[in-house]
């Protein structure tokens, strides 16, 4: 078992916290959405859809690897193995969410696709209807954080989608 200084255990927590995000009271799956909206329209304004792709994936990566390592010290510290403040998983959801519906809906609005992306991944997210409930208790604690907000957000894009499609 890997025992990590205190300052980079903390940081490794800062991060795995959407940078403090789900240390918010109450609901820190909502908070932690909430503050990743900001980043994402940041990036598709500067620099578009194929860098807010790219950042999904990395925050994807580095939520995975953030979850491997500091899961077990909360373990062994007492904590649950999926401590509520841990968002990292919100924000990889929610912006492959928003990724997903600007791909077919380049024309959007960013508040109808924020707002929308939103209330989609925070709905699935929260209800975990199948297969989402199956997935978050599908492999290792670290993987299946990750997985279940991926796919919500996957899930939530896709009636999203289908909304836009019958609506606009």
């Amino acid at each position: 078992m890997i025992t990590l200084h205190s300052s980079i255990f903390w940081l490794l927590k800062w991060f795995a916290a959407g940078l403090g995000s789900g240390w918010l009271p109450k609901a820190p799956g909502t908070w932690g959405s909430l503050f990743a909206l900001l980043p994402a329209w940041f990036i598709l304004n500067t620099w578009g859809l194929s860098t807010l792709w790219f950042a999904t994936l990395v925050v994807t990566l580095l939520g995975y690897m953030v979850c491997y390592v500091i899961l077990p010290e909360l373990v062994k510290l007492g904590q649950d193995h999926d401590p509520g403040w841990i968002v990292i998983d919100e924000w990889a959801g929610l912006w492959l969410n928003i990724a997903i519906i600007y791909f077919f809906f380049p024309n959007l609005s960013m508040e109808i696709l924020l707002t929308l992306s939103f209330v989609l991944f925070r709905g699935f997210d929260i209800i975990k209807p199948f297969p989402i409930k199956n997935i978050e208790d599908l492999g290792a604690h670290w993987f299946s954080i990750m997985n279940d907000d991926l796919i919500a957000g996957i899930m939530g894009a896709a009636l999203g989608l289908l909304l836009l499609q019958v609506f606009a």
